[in-house]
């Protein structure tokens, strides 16, 4: 854990490829919903409406986050499954994060969306070859390709970062 609560758990960290790596990777998407549906459970809505730090995001926001972010990460890994290194379509998570939906839907309903997308994405990704793992996509902000592996590893502790952001918030406040 780190001081900084941008990032509880620290920022990502690429690995080199391994099957203890890949198996502990996808475990993490594997339980991320349950744990995210864990963390907020028996939160009001006072506390789900509260910001993790200063200036960032509310816990409700979080949880959409999540939900929006690895939609994308799904499509994009899908992608670069069957086409030759396509670029990744980025977005404004930001501007996402103020939509309507994000303000007036339940946190239960991308729950369920969470449950429902990393079943399917596990079931896309678990059975990959290393030549799988290696495909490539471009990634206009960092400004180069980046594989199907280095995309699960940041999914996986992208999951976790925010679901230390809820932990730790809960922990702060006594919930």
């Amino acid at each position: 854990m780190t001081t900084d609560p941008r990032y509880p758990i620290g920022k990502f960290e690429p690995q080199p490829y391994s099957e203890k790596q890949k198996a502990d990777w996808l475990r993490d998407l594997e339980t991320l919903p349950g744990q995210l549906e864990q963390a907020i459970q028996g939160l009001d809505a006072h506390q789900l409406e509260t910001p993790y730090r200063e200036g960032g995001w509310t816990l409700k926001q979080v949880v959409h986050h999540v939900a929006d972010s690895h939609i994308n990460a799904y499509v994009r890994i899908k992608l670069a499954l069957t086409e030759e290194n396509p670029p990744i379509k980025t977005y404004e998570e930001k501007e996402w994060a103020e939509l309507a939906d994000v303000h007036t839907v339940p946190i239960n309903v991308s729950l369920t969306l969470l449950h429902a997308l990393h079943r399917r994405w596990l079931a896309a990704i678990k059975g990959l070859d290393q030549a799988g793992w290696e495909r490539t996509m471009f990634h206009p902000v960092q400004e180069k390709n980046v594989t199907v592996w280095w995309m699960l590893g940041l999914y996986a502790w992208h999951g976790k970062h925010h679901l230390a952001h809820i932990q730790s918030l809960k922990e702060q406040k006594g919930w």
